[in-house]
């Protein structure tokens, strides 16, 4: 059965991803000033950011489109998916949680189990921070207390430990912190709650605070953290780097774009 411990090394399996859809100019944008979003750009872009994917040996699913869902295309916010269990999440957003309906067809069809977050906890992927039998949540804008406790009490069941993480300052707690693939934290300690956490390595600028781990050694990161890629191939990291732009003008990143879910059978 595949499962999806994104941030975590582990045998390359599928990757779930929708692309940009006609409105996603008009997207959220919440801690940042709005401006103006090249539709057929960001289509170039995530075409490169899912070609990197399936060069590192994932096989690209593609989650059904919504055209009209502007953020859509940030698939990992609809879904968190732990040992063959798929937790369809609720988003703080309203206007957002139609976009579960499309990714609950594809877990599905990986033939995953398919639980939910119900009302009126919300909870939004993004907030899910998955390092080994770890599992952070954060308490964001779009994830509260009532969702983390249902969350717990499923994962629990999986034998893994949630630990709530207060966000400030950022969208979801992955707008603020990632893992690398040895299980190190990365991030921006001003916007997490630090007391909570084993220890957080500071990213030398915000955009490398988002790292998705493709395999044992070998990270993704986005064009606009260029002194986090040198400092993470210095310490013998692979480094892929893709420009994402267009998603980041609307607090999109690396790990918004997709759901990993590894092939552990």
């Amino acid at each position: 059965m595949p499962e999806n411990v994104t941030e975590s090394p582990g045998r390359p399996g599928v990757a779930l991803v929708r692309p940009p859809g006609p409105r996603l100019a008009e997207g959220l944008v919440t801690h940042i000033d709005r401006r103006p979003v090249d539709l057929e750009l960001a289509r170039r872009q995530h075409e490169g950011y899912t070609a990197a994917l399936a060069a590192a040996g994932w096989r690209i699913r593609q989650v059904p489109p919504a055209d009209d869902l502007p953020d859509a295309v940030f698939v990992e916010d609809t879904v968190i998916v732990v040992d063959g269990l798929a937790v369809l999440g609720r988003s703080g957003a309203p206007e957002r949680r139609a976009e579960t309906a499309g990714t609950e067809r594809a877990v599905r069809e990986l033939g995953l189990r398919v639980a939910r977050i119900e009302a009126p906890g919300t909870l939004d992927g993004g907030d899910v921070l998955q390092v080994g039998d770890t599992v952070y949540v954060g308490l964001s804008g779009r994830t509260d207390e009532e969702a983390i406790r249902r969350l717990s009490a499923m994962l629990g069941a999986l034998g893994r430990r949630v630990v709530p993480v207060r966000v400030a300052g950022a969208l979801h707690l992955k707008s603020a912190m990632t893992a690398l693939p040895d299980g190190t934290l990365i991030g921006m300690p001003d916007l997490v709650d630090v007391s909570v956490l084993p220890g957080l390595r500071v990213a030398p600028e915000p955009a490398g605070s988002h790292v998705v781990v493709l395999g044992e050694d070998h990270v993704l990161l986005a064009a606009s953290a260029p002194r986090t890629a040198e400092m993470l191939r210095a310490d013998g990291l692979r480094v892929t780097v893709v420009d994402i732009g267009e998603f980041e003008a609307l607090e999109g990143c690396v790990t918004c774009l997709s759901v990993l879910v590894h092939d552990h059978r």
